[in-house]
C-alpha cells in the first residue's frame, strides 16, 4: 500500500475528492487531501468570506504542498485535477512524488493552445482586470459550461450547490493562457526537459475549461525529458471528470497507472 496526495482544482476545495478518498482508503491506501492555504474551512464559509482567499498567490501554495509532501515517509503518488494538474507538475518538477496523475490539467508555461472554449469557460475572471486582487466564482450557468456541460443541468446545479466556491481571479490571471505573454519566466514554468518522476496526462473529450488540445500539447512539451510522460483521453467526459458518473473508471486508471510506471522509493529525488 502507499501514500497518495490529492490536490484539488481552482473553483474547488479538497471536498471535491471526496469519492476519490473513500475509493483509495478502501484499497488499503493513505490518502491526503491537502487544501491550499485558507481552503481547509468548508465551501459554505468560503462563500460567506472569499476575501481571505482573495490574494493567495501560486509560489505560496506550491511551497505549502511541497512542506507536507516532504514531511512524508516516503515519496506518495500525487494526482491533480484541473490547476490542481498545474501545482502537481510544479510539484513533480522539484523533485517530489513517485509518480504524478493530472486530471485534466490546467497548462503551465508555454503552452499556447487557447481553444474558444477556454477563453469563453474562464471569461468571468478575465473580463476585469481588477479581478487580479478579487476572489471570483462562477454562476450556475457558467458552471454548467466551464466544468459540467456532459451533465443536466439540474445535475449541475446540484454539483455547484455543494462545491464551488469563489477562488483568487489572480490566478487565472497568472497561470499558462496569460504567462505566455508576458517576459521572463512566470509562476507555472516548469523545465520540461529536466528528469522528474513518471507523469500521466488524463484528458476528458468534451472538457470546455481546459479541452484535450491544451493537455496534448502541455503533454508533448516534456518529449525531450527523460522521464515517463503518457497522455489518455476519455470519450465523452467533462471537466467534472473526477465526480461525474464514470468517475470510478478514471481513478482507477489514474491509480493503475500511478503504481505502475512509480519510481522506487529508493531513487534520489533530482
Amino acid at each position: 500500500m502507499t501514500t497518495i496526495v490529492l490536490v484539488h482544482g481552482l473553483w474547488m476545495t479538497p471536498r471535491s475528492w471526496r469519492g476519490w478518498k473513500e475509493r483509495y482508503e478502501a484499497l488499503g491506501h493513505t490518502v491526503l487531501v491537502p487544501g491550499y492555504p485558507g481552503f481547509e474551512i468548508e465551501v459554505e464559509a468560503l462563500r460567506e468570506n472569499p476575501d481571505i482567499i482573495a490574494n493567495l498567490t501560486v509560489p505560496e501554495t506550491v511551497d505549502h504542498l511541497a512542506a507536507q509532501i516532504q514531511a512524508l515517509p516516503e515519496p506518495p503518488i500525487v494526482i491533480g485535477h484541473s490547476f490542481g494538474g498545474t501545482l502537481t507538475q510544479l510539484l513533480l518538477a522539484r523533485g517530489l512524488g513517485a509518480a504524478g496523475v493530472v486530471v485534466d490539467s490546467a497548462p503551465t508555461e508555454g503552452v499556447h493552445v487557447t481553444p474558444l472554449s477556454q477563453v469563453r469557460s474562464l471569461f468571468p475572471a478575465l473580463k476585469n482586470p481588477a479581478n487580479i486582487h478579487r476572489a471570483v466564482g462562477f454562476t450556475q450557468e457558467e458552471f454548467h459550461y466551464a466544468f459540467a456541460n456532459t451533465i443536466s443541468r439540474e445535475d449541475s446545479d446540484a454539483a455547484w450547490a455543494e462545491f464551488a466556491i469563489p477562488a483568487p481571479g489572480n490566478w487565472v490571471w497568472a497561470y499558462g493562457l496569460i504567462a505566455n505573454f508576458k517576459p521572463g519566466k512566470q509562476e507555472t514554468w516548469v523545465d520540461y526537459d529536466a528528469d522528474r518522476a513518471p507523469l500521466l496526462f488524463i484528458g476528458g473529450e468534451k472538457d470546455h475549461i481546459m479541452p484535450p488540445s491544451v493537455n496534448r500539447s502541455n503533454a508533448k512539451h516534456y518529449a525531450k525529458s527523460p522521464a515517463v510522460t503518457e497522455y489518455h483521453e476519455f470519450p465523452g467526459r467533462s471537466h467534472w471528470i473526477c465526480a461525474e458518473p464514470g468517475w470510478e473508471e478514471v481513478a482507477d486508471h489514474a491509480l493503475e497507472w500511478a503504481l505502475a510506471h512509480a519510481r522506487p522509493a529508493s531513487v534520489p529525488s533530482a
